[in-house]
């Protein structure tokens, strides 16, 4: 069974501050560069103590010690290559590299270039076999959600060169559960929502594959993911918070006010995905036939949207607010008509709008409390976006007509510049959308050691 123990691995705190600039502060275990954990006996409710592992899959990992120092060895010595990719300004690689990231967008563009070709070279991810549709293995592909499925899908589709031939050889452990299918199949038709169905579930399939497998217990789950966008999905590590103190949970629903913790968890893009496409179209109108300052068109939905149509809706030329978009204007070219794309959360913080506009080239203005920007270990969204609280959604147009010109032009053109990173590709491209998901579970696993 799983364990609740302290956790049996090692932290790297000088690879944070290179990759995880932004949140470096955030965690006190990066306070002390000799810190070490050391495992400790203890209990989970309704669950007996972890046994000794007798299948041939833990056999063949026990007995493999060879395998784990060779893993731990290239992690290793991809920290290493990163660090003197920081040091030299330069990068180190086997193979031509097509795309070179550098520029302001960028934390540390040197940083974030080699660690993608050591991900590109090494990571490997298992994906568990374990259970059967609708809830395990499949996800949606289209709408709001429907990057969850799109993810899981390349994941087992068999294209994907990272994913591990055997677990042994594995860095890290996908989870292929759909919290958005179990949403639609295990609480349909409509009732009062309880997490308890979706929090047994999950926690029940982790203790299956920790009872088969020795991969959960020898980390606390620290190398184990779960991806999904669904707005319930945080949930389900309320029950027992122990179990998931570690889990790496790639969450659209990135709110740090319920419990998303940026040092560990990962920030998913939310997508409105048509069917037959893979994500909003790319529009490249330049900035001089941009003739509307502002604009946003959505449903009243949260508390955000309510104070920003209580403020602009239908009220301003040059704020452009709409609950329903007249029918004679169209939703896209519309944002290709704009310089700035308003993006007030919904209900949960993430809004497919922030893709939207950046695929738009509209440079988005982000309109939430609480929210982690996707891949913000990586870039600098002060450099493309611009972020408004909601005590200052009444000075909206206050404060983008006090945007200088020449800043305006730089955030537009640095929109196009990270547009590649938003875009899904099937299969994946490096340095595209899915790629870029699992650049930030690979910056987790990076940034420790598992102890053999």
């Amino acid at each position: 069974m799983a364990t609740l123990s302290s956790t049996p691995y090692i932290v790297f705190p000088v690879l944070l501050f290179l990759l995880l600039l932004s949140i470096f502060f955030l965690s006190p275990i990066n306070q002390n560069p000799d810190l070490r954990f050391h495992p400790s006996s203890s209990s989970t409710p309704n669950h007996s103590q972890t046994k000794q592992h007798q299948t041939p899959e833990a056999s063949s990992f026990l007995g493999n010690v060879s395998t784990h120092g060779r893993i731990e060895g290239g992690l290793a010595r991809a920290r290493a290559a990163i660090r003197e990719a920081v040091r030299s300004s330069n990068y180190t690689s086997q193979k031509k590299e097509n795309f070179i990231p550098r520029g302001a967008v960028y934390r540390n563009p040197y940083a974030f270039h080699q660690s993608h070709i050591e991900m590109e070279k090494r990571f490997k991810i298992w994906t568990y076999k374990e259970g059967d549709q609708p809830l395990v293995h499949g996800g949606p592909k289209n709408s709001i959600y429907g990057i969850e499925g799109q993810f899981m899908d390349e994941m087992e589709s068999g294209d994907s060169h990272f994913m591990a031939g055997h677990p042994d050889v594995a860095h890290v452990f996908y989870i292929p559960i759909s919290v958005t299918r179990i949403a639609h199949y295990i609480y349909s038709p409509p009732v009062d929502y309880s997490g308890h169905m979706l929090q047994r579930l999950v926690t029940d399939y982790i203790y299956v594959v920790s009872d088969k497998y020795p991969y959960w217990n020898r980390s606390n789950g620290a190398d184990h993911f779960l991806v999904s966008c669904h707005d319930w999905a945080p949930e389900i590590s309320i029950v027992t918070p122990d179990l998931y103190k570690h889990f790496i949970r790639v969450l659209c629903n990135a709110n740090t006010s319920e419990r998303f913790q940026p040092i560990r968890d990962i920030s998913l893009p939310e997508v409105n995905i048509p069917k037959g496409k893979l994500g909003p179209p790319h529009l490249d109108k330049p900035p001089n036939q941009r003739h509307i300052l502002a604009f946003f068109a959505g449903r009243e939905s949260g508390y955000m949207r309510t104070l920003l149509f209580r403020s602009w809706k239908e009220n301003d030329d040059e704020v452009q607010v709409y609950e329903h978009l007249p029918s004679n204007r169209d939703y896209a070219k519309s944002m290709g008509d704009s310089k700035f794309c308003l993006c007030p959360s919904g209900w949960e913080v993430a809004s497919p709008r922030v893709v939207e506009a950046i695929a738009a080239g509209c440079v988005p203005v982000i309109i939430c409390d609480y929210y982690v920007l996707p891949f913000s270990e990586v870039l600098d969204w002060s450099k493309f976006s611009i972020n408004i609280t909601s005590d200052k959604i009444p000075e909206i147009k206050k404060i983008l007509k006090a945007v200088p010109n020449e800043r305006y032009l730089r955030m537009q053109k640095r929109v196009k510049q990270v547009q590649r990173h938003f875009v899904i590709n099937r299969p994946a491209q490096p340095y595209d959308m899915l790629h870029m998901i699992l650049h930030s579970v690979w910056l987790r696993r990076l940034n420790v050691r598992l102890r053999s």
